[in-house]
């Protein structure tokens, strides 16, 4: 979305809540090979809700997974998600994108509920069907951070030594990765579900190109709450029992009826944010869901979705056009950690200079 400095390599690093994320990715002749890939789990009282905590810990954090990684490139992408961030498809007067650039800030003021000088702008000219451009209008992508979380985050990075050179929203650098990695059929729209560890994003793509996005205060952090209040465990222990690890003591069965049930709570939020999303376009309907995150492999999760929402339902394969040596990286981690890397990926396909996936 925001370009800092005008460098070239960089590193996508997804700052989550439960889990640093990194990926490099190298340019090739068939497209891109994953150079890097790491998930460095941070302690949960660290980032709440997207707020940081303890920036020095997560200082330190960021340093010691580039020194565990070997990595000498100081350049890296972020984004943010949560509401400090506000993204709308909104119509405007037809004008010249230098004339929308000028009046920007004055046009979003009507749309965003915060203060205009606290946010940082940017927009999209999106493609406007013929009879609405002749009526005089344009569709137009509009996106704001609120400056003072974007500043958070980039003084992290800035903190551990390094660049932030390019800053982004979790729902786009979603669609970037998506897009590379997926043939995108006209018309087809596919719903992106990315299950953080307290927030996830829904972003709806119309033959690839966005169409609604919204950011939902949830994640997997509340099923590790539920297992350690209701079980009496550690938070370690609720997160190995909530990735099917069987340890002796815990009821398995609990722990179960414990995952199913916060299941259909997250699955009838995702409907919810699908009906909304009907109301605002009343002839489209989703053909696809794509599950990432570390919450994408919940036991039941795929199955249930699929079930309640009646829509083919499938975990993403963030590295399905991006060649991965199996010399350098365990096929068994990248199968298994793979979908955290989403934001990531998205990330490392950035480029500086470019305002977001379009």
């Amino acid at each position: 979305m925001l370009s800092f400095l005008n460098k070239k390599d960089l590193v996508g690093l997804d700052i989550g809540s439960g889990a640093l994320k990194l990926v490099q990715l190298k340019k090739i002749k068939r497209g891109y090979a994953l150079k890097k890939f790491a998930v460095f789990p941070i302690d949960p009282e660290l980032i709440v809700d997207g707020a940081v905590m303890d920036a020095g810990q997560v200082v330190t954090a960021i340093r010691d997974l580039f020194a565990r990684e070997s990595i000498k490139i100081k350049n890296v992408a972020l984004s943010v998600s949560g509401h400090s961030v506000i993204v709308k498809r909104i119509n405007l007067p037809l004008m010249t994108e230098e004339e929308l650039q000028e009046s920007i800030k004055w046009e979003a003021e009507q749309f965003i509920p915060f203060d205009i000088n606290d946010v940082n702008v940017d927009f999209h000219v999106l493609q406007t069907p013929d009879a609405q451009r002749e009526e005089g209008q344009m569709q137009v992508l509009l996106v704001a951070v609120k400056k003072d979380k974007l500043m958070e985050y980039t003084n992290l990075v800035m903190e551990a030594g390094l660049n932030p050179v390019i800053g982004d929203v979790d729902a786009f650098a979603l669609q970037n990765m998506f897009t590379e990695n997926y043939d995108v059929k006209e018309g087809e729209t596919i719903a992106l579900v990315n299950i953080g560890a307290s927030v996830m994003n829904i972003n709806i793509l119309k033959g690839g190109v966005f169409s609604f996005t919204r950011d939902i205060s949830t994640g997997g952090k509340q099923y590790n709450e539920a297992i350690q209040r209701e079980m009496d465990v550690s938070f370690d222990q609720s997160e190995r029992v909530k990735r099917a690890e069987v340890i002796d003591g815990i009821d398995a069965a609990q722990v179960s009826d414990i995952i199913q049930r916060l299941n259909s709570d997250l699955i009838a939020e995702v409907i919810r944010s699908f009906d909304y999303f009907k109301t605002t376009s009343p002839h489209e309907s989703i053909d696809r869901i794509v599950l990432s995150g570390g919450g994408a492999k919940l036991a039941g999760l795929v199955s249930l979705l699929a079930e309640r929402s009646g829509i083919a339902t499938e975990v993403v394969n963030p590295f399905g056009r991006i060649e991965v040596s199996p010399d350098q990286f365990d096929t068994d981690f990248i199968t298994e950690m793979g979908p955290q890397a989403a934001v990531g990926v998205g990330l490392a396909l950035r480029q500086v200079g470019d305002r977001w996936s379009e």
